[in-house]
């Protein structure tokens, strides 16, 4: 049973992918096939749900199950579109290689599965979520583009998403505007609703801790269009222990992602000014 959480998630992301391919109604309704087609298929839930309690249980992290999934989906979604309005191309689009759409489709493929390696463990999770997607990539992208004239495309849209899942980490150099959006993406998840379920759970002090009692001092995640540049961060929190999720878990990613020219981040207590990192 998918909780409400999870449903609303759901219904506010394809609410998105229609926005978006309605950006450009000349290359079809790919991306909102893929992502519906994400949001069904039960291997990925089998997979996502595991990842979750390895996670929470097993690790004592926050969510990295459903809910985070699709939510790193949106965030990257939404950047996407702000993107497209300020008229900022994709590395596919750059390089002739794809279009936006190719761009949408490669970058809701990482997001949906670029935690499966949590269901091994913390440690090169990034890469071990690699394998366990590549094959799921491909079924997906053959049932959507089955035509033999469409391998080229489907090579370039895996390609690209599995650099937005080896790259979410920050460890690994990637080169492109969509690898680096999973990469913000991921870090933008980091409210107190992500951190509920591991504040429940009574455990002995471990090593990590400080993710869940920082995010959950994150009351808003808001992305929204920049004043200088196109895609603006605005982060608040009530206490400033959430200070941490900024410096060590956001700023650093931001910082790692070929797309950090292009935002703007904010944060800071409410009813205090907000302060600019970037």
């Amino acid at each position: 049973m998918k909780s409400p959480k999870e449903l609303s998630v759901e219904h506010r992301l394809l609410e998105l992918a229609n926005e978006i391919i309605e950006l450009t109604p000349e290359e079809g309704d790919l991306p909102l096939r893929v992502i519906q087609d994400l949001i069904d298929d039960k291997e990925i839930r089998a997979i996502q749900d595991y990842a979750n309690k390895v996670s929470i249980s097993r690790l004592g992290f926050n969510d990295h199950g459903p809910v985070h999934m699709r939510t790193v989906c949106r965030n990257a979604l939404k950047m996407l579109k702000l993107l497209f309005n300020a008229g900022v191309k994709t590395s596919l689009q750059e390089d002739l290689a794809g279009t936006f759409d190719d761009s949408v489709t490669a970058v809701a493929l990482a997001a949906f599965m670029h935690d499966f390696g949590m269901t091994i463990g913390r440690q090169d999770h990034e890469l071990y979520s690699g394998i366990l997607a590549y094959n799921i990539i491909s079924r997906i992208l053959d049932k959507n583009l089955p035509g033999e004239q469409d391998l080229e495309r489907k090579v370039v849209i895996r390609s690209m998403a599995m650099e937005g899942i080896m790259g979410h980490m920050g460890t690994r150099r990637i080169h492109s505007i969509e690898a680096g959006l999973i990469l913000i993406a991921d870090g933008c998840d980091m409210t107190k609703g992500r951190a509920r379920i591991p504040i429940e759970i009574h455990t002995a002090p471990k090593a990590g801790d400080i993710h869940k009692y920082s995010a959950n001092s994150i009351d808003k995640v808001v992305i929204l269009s920049g004043d200088e540049r196109p895609i603006k961060i605005d982060v608040r929190m009530s206490a400033e222990v959430g200070l941490f999720q900024i410096e060590e878990v956001l700023l650093p990613k931001i910082n790692s992602s070929p797309a950090k020219h292009l935002v703007e981040l904010y944060a800071g207590v409410e009813g205090q000014e907000q302060k600019r990192y970037l």
